[in-house]
Parts: structure tokens; C-alpha cells; sequence
């Protein structure tokens, strides 16, 4: 019983569980919307068990596919896999389990979310290889979190409102602009390895600029997303929240300072995600 305890609680670790958090809340924020209100608690449930399961999927199986890239870097090998903590067969049996788990809660919410999952799979999956042949791997990530949206809405409604594309666009700049900053830190590393990243590319001012870009370009989406739903004050306030909360973020790394890079990336990523849905919700909630 503690090895199997053990062995969980470094599964947990390794695929960030807690940090599900980034996308999760505009999946909600896409369903409440798609539902004029609050939809079914066993959609809610549903799409919360395939959230969370598609990111565990997506996480093991990053692990597994780097793992030798990660033994190579300071900074990554001590994760699990070259640590020697988990094997790569255990790894990717996980990847395997976390897989079926979100086909099957796709099956429990509608045909076209079934139909769909495969294709989601490759997207979540494939993310993992791009940095191996393109500079704009970041964006891989970005349609990876960005997916979120769209995926509630259908699985609401059954079917696709274009209108929640633009979220899926905002929340695809979003995560590739704090992507870009993450992988500063890899910046010696990708380049001798001969990786390919935005920093490693255009160096870390100019991808920091690229970040600081598309940041104002998922604002601007935002605020075209508040015209196409009817936002009233709160949801406008919720677009001025995540602009207030985007700037302090930027204020907390600099090109010549990474050392707050991880409060920037996860703690204020999460925060944002939230903070918008929250004001969403109290928008729909006046309205309705």
C-alpha cells in the first residue's frame, strides 16, 4: 500500500493535476453560455471528468515522449521518468487509461463529442513532437487549451456555435503567449540541442515581445467575444480584470530576470481562467 501510494502521488506530480485549473474555467465559462445558464449537473460532471482526464492524457504522454530530452536538461531531469521514479511502460499505461477514461465521458455526453475525441487526441498528443521541427510549437499548445471552449459548448448543445470560436482563439493566444515565456528558460538548452522554440529562434527579448503580442491580441478577441454574447457590466469588467491581471503577469518577468517565472506561469494563469469565468457567470446570472 505505500508503494502504490507513492507511486500515485508522483503520477499526480508529474502530470500537474492541480494546474488542470488553466482551461477548465473557460470550458465552464463556453457551457454556461451555451446553456443561457447553468447546464445539467451530469454535464457539468461529465465535461469535468474529461477535462480533467484529456490533460492527465496529454501530461503522461509528454513525459513519456520526453523523456530523454529531459534527461539531457538540467531543468527537467528530475522529473519522474529519468529521475527513475516511474518507468516509461508505467507511463505510458497511464497515458493509455487517461485516454479511455475521455473517450468514454466524450460517449456519456453526445454523439459528436464521441465522434470528436479521436480528433482530439491527435491534437493533445501531437503537441508534444512539434518543438522537435518548428519554431511555433507554442501555438500547438495554445489550440491544445484552446479546444476547451469549443469542446463544452458542443458538449452542451449537441452541435457548433461560431461564435465560440473566438474564445477558442483567445484562450490558443493566450496559452501559446505564456508558452513562449515559459521556454525562456530553455533557451541554451533547446539551442543545443537543436530544439526549436520562439526564444530559440528570435532570442528572449524578441519572444518575449511575441508573447507581450499575443496577450493584447487574445484581449482583443476577448473584447470582440463580449460584442458577439451581449456582455454587460459585469462581463466587461471581467475582460478589464484579466487585462489588469495580464499586465501585472508581464510585470513579474523581464527578458533579463526569470526568476518569478513560475508564479507568473502557474499562479496567475489559473487566476485569470477563474476571474473570467466568475464575472461571466455573474453577467449571465443578472441577465437571466
Amino acid at each position: 500500500m505505500p508503494g502504490i501510494l507513492k507511486k500515485t502521488t508522483t503520477t499526480l506530480e508529474m502530470i500537474k493535476w492541480e494546474h488542470s485549473i488553466f482551461a477548465l474555467p473557460f470550458a465552464l465559462t463556453a457551457s454556461i453560455l451555451a446553456a443561457r445558464g447553468l447546464p445539467a449537473w451530469r454535464t457539468i460532471l461529465w465535461i469535468l471528468i474529461a477535462m480533467v482526464a484529456a490533460r492527465s492524457c496529454a501530461m503522461a504522454f509528454n513525459r513519456w515522449a520526453d523523456a530523454e530530452l529531459d534527461a539531457a536538461n538540467p531543468r527537467t531531469r528530475g522529473r519522474a521518468i529519468p529521475a527513475g521514479l516511474l518507468s516509461r511502460q508505467f507511463v505510458f499505461g497511464f497515458t493509455c487509461v487517461a485516454a479511455l477514461v475521455f473517450v468514454l465521458s466524450a460517449a456519456q455526453l453526445n454523439t459528436l463529442t464521441l465522434y470528436l475525441s479521436p480528433v482530439v487526441l491527435i491534437v493533445l498528443l501531437g503537441y508534444s513532437y512539434l518543438k522537435r521541427f518548428t519554431r511555433w510549437s507554442h501555438l500547438g499548445l495554445g489550440i491544445a487549451l484552446g479546444l476547451a471552449p469549443s469542446a463544452a459548448w458542443i458538449a452542451v448543445c449537441g452541435a457548433l456555435d461560431p461564435r465560440i470560436l473566438v474564445l477558442t482563439f483567445a484562450v490558443t493566444l493566450w496559452a501559446a503567449g505564456f508558452d513562449v515565456l515559459y521556454s525562456c528558460q530553455d533557451f541554451e538548452h533547446d539551442r543545443s540541442a537543436g530544439l526549436f522554440s520562439l526564444p530559440e529562434s528570435i532570442g528572449i527579448p524578441g519572444a518575449f515581445m511575441a508573447a507581450r503580442v499575443m496577450h493584447l491580441a487574445m484581449l482583443g478577441m476577448l473584447i470582440w467575444f463580449g460584442l458577439l454574447f451581449h456582455f454587460h457590466a459585469f462581463g466587461w469588467l471581467g475582460i478589464a480584470a484579466v487585462a489588469l491581471l495580464l499586465a501585472y503577469e508581464h510585470s513579474l518577468v523581464s527578458p533579463r530576470d526569470l526568476r518569478r517565472l513560475n508564479a507568473a506561469f502557474f499562479t496567475m494563469n489559473g487566476v485569470i481562467a477563474t476571474v473570467f469565468l466568475v464575472f461571466v457567470a455573474a453577467d449571465l446570472w443578472i441577465r437571466f
